[in-house]
C-alpha cells in the first residue's frame, strides 16, 4: 500500500476549506479564512444582526468573539503541527490533527464589539510535543483592538 504525501501549502489550504465549509457553526458565523500560512493567520467575520449581543447598542456578542478567537487559535495550533510533521504521510498528519482540542481559553474583552467587520489573528507562542500555546487578537474594521486571548491546545 503506497502512502501519499502532501505539501504543507496543500494541507494548509485543506484546513482553510475544512474550517470554512465543513463546520456548521463557522458557517453561521460567516467565518472566512483571509490568510493562512506558517507565519500568519487572519480570519474575518462580517457584522450581521444574528451576531448582536446587545440589541440596544448593536454590538457583537462576546460569545462570538471568544468563538472566533478559539477557532483562530485552533487553526494556528494545527498549522504548527503541519509544520512539525512535514514530510509525513497524509494519514499520519490527519490522525494527529483529529486529536487537537482546546484545553484552556482566556479572553480579555477590551472594547465593545462595534464595527462593520472584524479580523482575528493568531501566532504560536510555543509548541511542544503535546501542547501548543497561541496568542490571538480581535480587531474591528478601524483596526481597534476589541479583544485579546491566549489558548492552550492539546496537539499530541
Amino acid at each position: 500500500m503506497s502512502q501519499d504525501y502532501i505539501k504543507t501549502s496543500e494541507m494548509l489550504n485543506s484546513l482553510r476549506v475544512f474550517f470554512e465549509e465543513n463546520i456548521p457553526f463557522n458557517k453561521v458565523l460567516g467565518l472566512q479564512v483571509v490568510s493562512l500560512d506558517m507565519e500568519n493567520i487572519c480570519i474575518r467575520i462580517d457584522m450581521k444582526e444574528s451576531l448582536i449581543g446587545n440589541p440596544v447598542k448593536k454590538i457583537l456578542h462576546g460569545g462570538v468573539i471568544s468563538s472566533v478567537l478559539d477557532v483562530t487559535g485552533g487553526i494556528v495550533a494545527m498549522a504548527g503541527v503541519v509544520e512539525q510533521m512535514e514530510g509525513r504521510s497524509i494519514e499520519d498528519v490527519s490522525r494527529r490533527l483529529l486529536k487537537i482540542g482546546t484545553i484552556d481559553l482566556r479572553i480579555d474583552y477590551l472594547r465593545p464589539g462595534e464595527g462593520e467587520y472584524f479580523l482575528a489573528t493568531g501566532t504560536i507562542m510555543r509548541t511542544g510535543q503535546k501542547v501548543s500555546v497561541v496568542r490571538m487578537q480581535f480587531h474591528n474594521d478601524k483596526e481597534r483592538l476589541i479583544a485579546a486571548g491566549t489558548g492552550t491546545y492539546i496537539i499530541g
